[in-house]
């Protein structure tokens, strides 16, 4: 059986002001490509296929057009949700989507949603497990003590009723880390890792009774622990961070049980991000510019700033998505401790300051009310602010 994993499509994505739509048609139509060449049995979807909750008609679009096409394949599609995925909207349909060979768990409901499949040498089983926190899982077990990641999921697995003798397939989005080692980030994720703690961490280990564990979340391409459990990583560059990232998805063929062999397919995007760095007129010379079309992310090594320096390089390259400056400026700049800048200062003061920044102009009562209101909802004030 002849399996490809994907996983973070981020369907709907902008770079900047860019929209990526057509460049993700584009890669979809490469991934088609393979699965029409190699006789592709199946095409795992390990979340965030969509950008936001509520994604854009295009998005849509673009998504259901991949779905039909693999449907025309006899390709079976395998779908779960990420954390940035809408449970109830990707969940739409999946009933009757089941009968075309489209299986869809986008929402946990206290049980691990399984699916039987064949091929020459006899079943197996691919189980879904969309993206999940420690409160949705401890509401079906309120007599176990679920107050992590790492245990949500093992509840969920330890309840599956896994036979080990079979071939077992598991297609997961959460952050899971292998014994001594973490996952490499590699993109829009990166903030959120960098607050992961003990609490958010899967641990590898618990994925034992799985023959190839299909993960999405993290962007960067990448085994965990043991060849078989793999971010996919996303099938574009979405952040400056991945600009060096190689993209890819993996083809896994599946023989008798515990043969499994993982091929990694190369991507080619319509456009590539790139950072540049240098002085303007050596970055701009007509004998440097090479693929104007692509996103470019421009690092500026003059002291002083460049008036319209962003109009002035799309005349080169029209999707210049951000400049930035190193110079001596920006490098002292980046000593200063901005963690120490919040310290024994409330919310109402900070956003007041930053409002003052923006605006030039100071904040009324009724604004600074309303925003303490949101800040208190969100949790990133207290009530004495």
């Amino acid at each position: 059986m002849k399996l490809i994993h994907l996983g973070d499509l981020h369907l709907g994505k902008t770079l900047g002001e860019f929209h990526l739509l057509e460049d993700q048609k584009f890669i979809l139509d490469q991934i088609l490509q393979t699965a029409r060449e190699r006789a592709v049995d199946a095409v795992l979807i390990a979340g965030d296929v969509y950008d936001k909750a509520v994604p854009s008609e295009g998005a849509v679009a673009v998504f259901d057009s991949f779905l039909s096409e693999l449907a025309k394949l006899r390709v079976r599609t395998f779908v779960i949700s990420g954390n940035h995925d809408s449970e109830e909207r990707l969940n739409f349909g999946s009933r009757l989507f089941a009968s075309n060979g489209l299986y869809i768990s986008a929402k946990y409901n206290g049980t691990l949603y399984r699916q039987e499949c064949e091929d020459e040498h006899g079943k197996v089983n691919v189980y879904l497990l969309p993206f999940v926190k420690a409160s949705q899982v401890k509401r079906f077990f309120p007599e176990e003590k679920i107050d992590s990641y790492d245990k949500a999921v093992r509840a969920v697995l330890a309840r599956a009723d896994i036979d080990q003798t079979e071939r077992n397939i598991l297609v997961a989005h959460q952050f899971v880390a292998g014994k001594g080692e973490e996952p490499q980030p590699g993109g829009s994720e990166s903030a959120a890792v960098l607050n992961v703690g003990l609490v958010e961490k899967v641990g590898a280990d618990c994925f034992q009774a799985f023959d190839y564990v299909a993960l999405g979340h993290i962007h960067s391409p990448q085994r965990v622990g043991r060849e078989e459990i793999r971010y996919c990583g996303s099938p574009l560059k979405y952040s400056l961070s991945e600009a060096r990232n190689e993209k890819s998805f993996p083809l896994v063929t599946l023989g008798e049980k515990g043969e499994v062999l993982v091929e990694l397919v190369k991507l080619s995007p319509r456009r590539d991000v790139r950072h540049i760095k240098g002085k303007l007129e050596q970055l701009l010379d007509e004998k440097t510019i090479t693929d104007p079309d692509d996103f470019i992310y421009a690092t500026l090594t003059e002291e002083d700033p460049i008036d319209d320096a962003m109009g002035i390089f799309r005349q080169y390259y029209p999707n210049t998505v951000r400049i930035d400056y190193d110079n001596a400026h920006s490098r002292a700049m980046g000593q200063v401790d901005f963690s120490r800048i919040t310290e024994d200062r409330s919310f109402s003061e900070l956003f007041s300051e930053f409002y003052q920044y923006v605006y030039g102009c100071e904040m009324d009562a009724e604004e600074l009310r309303v925003m303490n209101e949101i800040a208190r909802e969100a949790g990133v004030a207290d009530e004495t602010d």
